[in-house]
């Protein structure tokens, strides 16, 4: 798909891998509208992309919010003129405990933003991505989609629903014209705790041998997914961990849940 000339919706646009993205598809010719929680964000997002009048638009709303999705089309199409691409990538996390220790509250906050957030963005969209000669319709999943996080369950469960979800939308939208794409990112370093509401507990270990993590950055994490829309790709991994864990959790999913048990335990006693 050509990205040049072509009308991008990008939820999670104020922040992060988001913000990243509306800013390589602005630098690519396209138009944007940016959608976040935070005014505040996406004004920043807006400096920082310095882009031509009417290329970019901002629109602060949750995407939890069913009528506020569901507006959503009118006032992108009335700024834009059309709608080629649809890039889901706005989510939070949950507090690093146990299912049995969230409250139902912070587990239906969780699946609100990331389970039905991307849905409702799904199936309000749909209509115009099929009205378009070429569209594309990207959903971003996580590696703890993959392979169950101990103190990330309900989190997990969320981004799992996402996966299902997303790959169910490709055999449904085979042979149209409107490509599907999944995201798996690993690790990324953008502050989705802060941006969640949560914190990191205290005392914390590095997982590895005394060494933290490796983090992609927010940048490269955009590039490879503006790429994979540019290429219609179906499925993308991010991260050396993300590429690991999918492979690990097919062989040996026994092994895998294990492996990240343990690390967790040791990285964050849970």
């Amino acid at each position: 798909m050509q990205i040049a000339d072509k009308v991008f919706v990008v939820t999670g646009g104020g922040n992060g891998i988001g913000r990243e993205v509306v800013l390589q598809l602005i630098r690519r010719g396209a138009r944007v509208a940016a959608v976040d929680l935070s005014a505040e964000g996406l004004a920043e997002t807006e400096r920082l992309a310095a882009a031509p009048a009417g290329r970019l638009t901002t629109h602060a709303m949750s995407v939890s919010d069913r009528a506020a999705v569901e507006a959503l089309p009118d006032a992108v199409v009335a700024a834009h003129g059309q709608v080629d691409g649809v890039l889901n990538i706005a989510g939070i996390i949950q507090r690093f405990v146990h299912v049995e220790e969230l409250s139902i509250e912070e587990i239906e906050k969780v699946m609100a933003v990331n389970f039905w957030g991307t849905l409702y963005m799904d199936k309000t969209f749909l209509p115009l991505l099929k009205a378009r000669p070429q569209a594309a319709l990207l959903n971003v999943s996580s590696m703890g989609g993959l392979v169950p996080v101990p103190g990330q369950g309900a989190y997990g469960a969320s981004k799992g629903a996402v996966k299902l979800l997303t790959e169910t939308l490709y055999a449904e939208l085979r042979g149209t014209n409107v490509a599907v794409t999944v995201v798996f990112p690993g690790g990324v370093g953008t502050n989705i705790t802060g941006n969640s509401g949560v914190e990191i507990p205290t005392g914390t270990q590095p997982m590895e041998g005394g060494k933290a993590p490796k983090m992609t950055a927010p940048v490269d994490a955009a590039r490879q997914i503006v790429d994979a829309v540019a290429e219609g790709k179906f499925r993308l991994l991010i991260g050396s961990d993300a590429k690991m864990l999918d492979r690990m959790s097919r062989v040996s999913p026994t092994r895998a849940i294990t492996m990240v048990a343990d690390q967790m335990k040791k990285m964050l006693g849970i």
